[in-house]
C-alpha cells in the first residue's frame, strides 16, 4: 500500500491518495468523520478548530461504499481558505495581501528557518503552510480507511494520553478500557490526573506558554510474523517508529518497556515463553511490547509517543528577522496551547497505516475475501 498526502494549511484543500487497497472493502464515511472530529477536540485546542469542521469527501476509488481496487482519493476542504484565497490561491495573488501575510520572523522549533534556506524562499509561509500539523487531518482520514481494513481481520487499535507536561496517568489499563479515553476532555483515563493536567494547561495559557505530553497506543489481534528480521527495512518496530516520528512535533518513540530497559538486568526485561493447547505459544509478560526481532509476536503491541510543547508561543521566543538579520521576537500564528488529545488520534491513524501496509505485503490479495482467508489460515 502507499499513501500520498498534499495540501497547505490555508490552501483550498488537503488531499490523500491511498493505493493498494483490495476490492470490496466496506468504507464507512461516518467513522472517518468521527475520527476527524476527535482530532479537532481536546482541552487546550485553539481558534482554528472553531473555523474548520472537517468532513471527508471521497473523490475516487469507492462505489456504493465499497473499494474498487483502484486508488482511493480523499479530500478535506479548508473552510478558512475563503479568508486566505487572495494570498494563497494557485492563481495570481494580491501582492498587498501576500505582503501582509508574509512571515520573516522565523519561529524557533518550526521548519521556518531551515526551510527558507533549503528551498531558497524569502517568505516562511511557503514553508510553514506545508509543515503545519494541519496536514495530519488528511492522515487521520486515510488512517481510518486503513483501520477499517485491519478491523475486517480482527485487528484493533486503541490508546490514551499518558502524560501532559509532567502530569502523569500512572494507571494500568486493559485494552477494553482504552475506548473510554475518547469520551474525556483530554484523553486521560485517570480523572484526577486529567483534572490536574487541565489546570496545568490553563495556567500555561495565561502565561502564553504551551504543553506537550506522551500518548500510549496499543494494538490487539495482530498475529505473529508481521515484519521481518531479514533486512533492516522490513523490521516492524523500525517501520512503526519511522511512521510515528513523521508526525509533526513528535520527538520520541518507545516500544514496550522502551528506555527503561537500559536501567535493569536481562531477567527484568525479556519475556519468558510458554505453551498452551488452546493459546499455542505465548509470552508470560509483554515487556517487549509485542515485537521481537523486528516481527510481531502475537502479543499486544505497545507504543508510546512523546510530543514536544507546541513551538508557536503567544509570548514569542527570541529569534532573528530573516531578511534584515536583526534580533526580534518570533511571529505568533494562531495556535493551540496543547494538542495532546489530537496526537493520540493521529498516532492511531499512523499505526493503522503502517500495519495495513505490512499486512498487505505479507498477504497480498485482490479482494478482501482473499485477504481475510489468507489471514485466517496463518498460525
Amino acid at each position: 500500500m502507499k499513501l500520498t498526502t498534499a495540501g497547505e494549511s490555508h490552501g483550498k484543500a488537503l488531499v490523500a491518495i491511498v493505493e493498494g487497497l483490495p476490492a470490496h472493502l466496506h468504507i464507512d464515511v461516518e467513522k472517518i468523520n468521527v475520527a476527524l472530529g476527535l482530532r479537532q477536540s481536546g482541552f487546550g485546542r485553539g481558534g482554528r478548530q472553531k473555523i474548520e469542521r472537517d468532513q471527508v469527501e471521497i473523490l475516487t476509488g469507492v462505489r456504493n461504499e465499497e473499494t474498487l481496487g483502484s486508488p482511493v482519493t480523499l479530500c478535506i476542504y479548508n473552510k478558512d481558505f475563503a479568508n486566505w484565497e487572495s494570498c494563497m490561491s494557485a492563481l495570481a495573488c494580491d501582492e498587498e495581501k501576500m505582503q501582509a501575510k508574509r512571515l520573516t520572523k522565523v519561529r524557533p522549533g518550526h521548519a521556518d528557518l531551515t526551510g527558507v534556506i533549503k528551498f531558497e524562499q524569502t517568505d516562511a509561509r511557503n514553508i510553514l503552510e506545508r509543515a503545519s500539523a494541519r496536514e495530519t487531518a488528511i492522515r487521520v482520514a486515510a488512517g481510518e480507511v486503513y483501520r477499517q481494513y485491519l478491523l475486517s481481520l480482527g485487528v484493533e487499535i486503541g490508546g490514551y494520553v499518558k502524560e501532559v507536561c509532567g502530569v502523569k496517568d500512572g494507571g494500568m489499563y486493559a485494552f477494553n478500557d482504552l475506548a473510554r479515553a475518547k469520551t474525556t476532555e483530554l484523553g486521560m483515563l485517570d480523572s484526577e490526573a486529567e483534572t490536574k493536567a487541565k489546570e496545568r494547561i490553563a495556567q500555561l495559557k495565561k502565561e502564553g506558554d504551551t504543553a506537550g505530553g506522551v500518548v500510549e497506543i496499543r494494538v490487539k489481534g495482530l498475529k505473529s510474523g508481521f515484519g521481518s528480521m531479514m533486512t533492516y527495512a522490513e523490521k516492524l518496530d523500525a517501520r512503526l517508529a519511522q511512521g510515528l516520528m513523521s508526525i509533526q512535533a513528535v520527538k520520541g518513540v518507545e516500544i514496550g518497556d522502551g528506555f527503561a530497559v537500559g536501567g535493569v538486568s536481562g531477567k527484568c526485561v525479556h519475556d519468558e515463553i510458554a505453551y498452551d493447547n488452546e493459546k499455542g505459544f505465548y509470552r508470560t509478560t509483554n515487556r517487549a511490547g509485542g515485537i521481537e526481532g523486528g516481527m510481531s509476536n502475537g502479543e499486544e503491541i505497545v507504543l508510546r509517543v512523546a510530543m514536544k510543547p507546541i513551538p508557536t508561543l503567544m509570548k514569542g521566543l527570541q529569534t532573528v528577522e530573516y531578511i534584515t538579520k536583526e534580533k526580534t521576537v518570533a511571529a505568533s500564528e494562531r495556535s493551540d496551547v496543547c494538542a495532546i488529545f489530537a496526537l493520540e488520534i493521529i498516532a492511531e491513524a499512523v499505526v493503522a497505516q503502517v500495519l495495513a501496509d505490512v499486512v498487505a505485503e505479507r498477504l497480498g490479495g485482490d479482494t478482501m475475501a482473499q485477504v481475510a482467508e489468507r489471514y485466517r489460515l496463518l498460525p
